[in-house]
């Protein structure tokens, strides 16, 4: 296959992240980095080319949530190039790209992982350092070349500079990457000509508007044969298939069957389908209700919990009180991408190939190294369609393969939309009681929750890192859900729910449940001291300035009214991620019986943004999401799986649907956070608490029951 790399640079495709062999160059600098002629290493993250191209090494994968865009414009600031010269590639599989963050996150460490929020948090300082070096050795050749001080030159827009004399990068490129490194590069600090901040244009917005990004469906490799696949329930088996009748549909070339899967390989994907469909295979499993919140009240009720978080002592300032109490319920929820389940394999003699879309890039190869044990493994990591977090397990891998080395062949495996949903990692789910005890002046003297839930992004780092799933709740699955607020008194306890499907990590989760049971909680509380639920927030957030000036912000913006009787406003806020939100929502019930939101305003103080119209879409699209999540119906299940449904049985918010939404940028010279899951956790519950001012009817579940409530 042919691979143009313009198309690479700017957008990704087909052959990104290709692992090749390099000679040593001799530079001061060692790198990773491929390099093609003319260009110059800076380094494990910086290539500067003899045209002034500046390539920007992305280790994160681009998901949609713009990483591509936002990483090369930190670059481009720090270092002062143009932004009309400046690409991005994928970082090669190497060992210097491992998230910084994995550790204190509580993940596996040198994890290569795109999640949590954590792309901007984790590579920000990174790499404005490593445009410090490159910048400084770049100003030290010209000032060589002009024989003055390095002190006496800037860098701008692609050149340094000296009065009326210039230089370009591309012109002092090779002589500046002979230079020794300096050791401790000064970042910038001045405000002249800077990129930070801006609302720059998407490197991947031209490929992406012409169809040119490729995605795994998109990937054709000579004499590539298409699969489609079923697999069977969790704890369950294949029982039976008509084989004979698979071989009747034209173009069948293969049949895989075993315990755990059927695929049929063919000339095309339609004739892999209908194969499928027509070998009608009997799957067993264990058998599940419908509805699986009987399972979160049982655990709940009477499940073994653990002590997750403590202040003060709960327990002995609610003796002999009556503290209020109220259970939440969160349903475990689906991705629903338009992106199935794919990949893609060659094997060439002993070298295997893979094309998939995947959040970690690493795991997935190590997936691919366990099936192919001996083998040397290329892996390409491929754009994410799917970007609500199911590419974080890459589970097509192991069978692509096992089909590729059956055929002899290179093997597309797609799974069909209601195949994807059928096997979807979903988010796990959870329901909590909420108590509390009113202190002096109606403020909130105690708080606990007790928490029941199925864990999701847990399972997911340990399926990333051992192949295997916990049987408890980590702290990937409980962070965020003690409360933001200062309450002298607080305890968390967690129960693991024991659940028959397969949950997995979801953007914006767990935060998304806590924000919802915590800030849904907090309403009513202020409601039964007989304050405005704005007062009584911010009564207790003296040690959380930052969240509390969202507050402040946002009901200015959104001229809120109290939120009292016959008001359809509610406010919500979070802090999460580094970063800061608070929610206005203006809410009705329809005549439908269906929430129906009007209008969002939302305050961000996420510190220092890199480029703002990227975060405003981060948010305007994670409200819009959690809109659908709130609003579509719940998972049906099925010997522990979710049933398939038609994307248009879902109703998901069309654009008639979709409300007026303004997002306001606090400025900050904090270090700065991630957005990419904050819009999702704050608009359930400004929503839930809209519907209740209007209507009085509580909503503690979602997605919402007005009928419930």
């Amino acid at each position: 296959m042919k691979l143009d790399r313009r198309t690479l640079l700017i957008g990704g495709g087909a052959g990104v992240g290709l692992v090749v062999a390099f000679a040593l160059w001799p530079r001061h600098l060692a790198t990773d980095l491929p390099l093609n002629a003319g260009e110059q290493p800076f380094g494990n993250f910086i290539k500067i080319g003899r045209d002034g191209r500046v390539t920007v090494a992305v280790p994160q994968a681009e998901t949609g949530q713009g990483v591509w865009t936002a990483l090369p414009q930190i670059v481009a600031d720090e270092l002062g190039a143009a932004w009309e010269t400046v690409a991005v590639e994928p970082a090669p599989l190497a060992g210097h790209y491992a998230n910084p963050l994995a550790k204190d996150e509580g993940w596996p460490d040198k994890l290569r992982i795109t999640a949590g929020s954590t792309s901007i948090r984790a590579f920000e300082r990174i790499l404005r350092e490593a445009a410090a070096t490159a910048r400084e050795m770049l100003v030290g050749a010209a000032a060589d070349r002009w024989n003055i001080s390095p002190r006496e030159c800037e860098a701008a827009d692609g050149y340094v500079i000296n009065g009326v004399r210039t230089f370009s990068f591309g012109e002092l490129a090779e002589e500046a990457a002979d230079r020794g490194a300096p050791r401790n590069a000064r970042l910038r600090t001045d405000n002249h000509g800077r990129l930070l901040g801006q609302p720059l244009q998407r490197l991947d917005a031209s490929a992406k508007a012409i169809g040119s990004l490729r995605y795994a469906s998109d990937v054709r490799l000579p004499g590539m044969l298409f699969a489609s696949a079923w697999f069977a329930p969790p704890g369950g088996k294949l029982n039976d298939y008509s084989r004979d009748t698979a071989g009747r549909i034209p173009g069948v070339r293969h049949v895989s069957a075993n315990d755990k899967s059927l695929a049929i390989v063919a000339d095309t994907w339609w004739a892999a389908n209908e194969a499928i469909r027509a070998t009608d295979p009997k799957f067993s499993g264990p058998r599940t209700a419908a509805d699986v919140r009987p399972l979160f009240e049982r655990a709940l009720a009477s499940g073994d919990a653990q002590s997750w978080f403590n202040l003060g002592d709960y327990n002995k300032t609610v003796r002999g009180s009556h503290p209020l109490a109220s259970i939440y319920y969160v349903a475990p929820s689906l991705h629903l991408g338009l992106e199935p389940l794919s990949a893609t394999a060659r094997f060439n003699g002993n070298h295997l190939e893979i094309w998939v879309p995947t959040q970690a890039q690493d795991s997935a190869r190590a997936r691919a190294q366990e099936v192919a044990p001996g083998a040397r493994i290329t892996l390409y990591p491929l754009p994410v369609g799917e970007p609500a977090g199911r590419a974080l397990e890459a589970d097509a891998i192991p069978l692509v393969v096992e089909l590729a080395r059956a055929t002899s062949r290179p093997v597309q495996l797609s799974l069909s939309q209601s195949a994807s949903q059928n096997h979807d990692h979903v988010s796990g789910g959870a329901i909590a009681k909420m108590m509390a005890l009113p202190g002096a002046g109606g403020l909130t003297a105690a708080w606990k929750m007790r928490l029941a839930s199925a864990g999701g992004f847990g399972a997911s780092l340990a399926a990333l890192d051992r192949g295997e799933r916990p049987g408890k709740l980590g702290r990937p699955d409980l962070d965020g859900s003690a409360p933001t607020y200062a309450i002298p008194n607080v305890a968390v306890d967690a129960v693991q729910v024991p659940v028959a499907y397969e949950a997995g990590y979801m953007r914006g989760s767990p935060q998304r449940e806590f924000a919802f049971f915590t800030e849904s909680f907090i309403d009513e509380l202020a409601h039964v001291a007989g304050m405005d639920p704005l007062a009584f927030r911010m009564s207790m957030l003296g040690g959380n300035p930052r969240l509390a000036r969202c507050f402040t912000s946002v009901t200015q913006a959104a001229q809120w009214d109290g939120g009292g009787v016959g008001s359809a406003m509610g406010i919500a806020g979070y802090s999460a991620y580094g970063s800061h939100i608070a929610l206005a929502a203006t809410a009705t019930i329809g005549e439908d019986q269906r929430p129906k939101v009007h209008r969002l305003v939302a305050a961000v103080d996420c510190g220092r943004v890199v480029n703002s119209g990227l975060v405003t879409q981060q948010i305007a699209g994670g409200l819009i999401w959690a809109l659908a999540q709130a609003t579509m119906p719940q998972p049906e299940w099925v010997l522990g799986m979710p049933k398939a449904r038609a994307f248009r049985e879902l109703r998901h918010p069309g654009f008639a649907q979709v409300p007026d939404i303004t997002i306001n940028l606090i400025g900050s010279t904090a270090a700065p956070g991630g957005v990419s899951g904050l819009g999702v956790a704050v608009l359930a519950p400004a929503v839930a608490n809209a519907i209740y001012a209007g209507t009085g009817k509580r909503l503690r579940s979602l997605p919402f029951d007005v009928a419930a409530a």
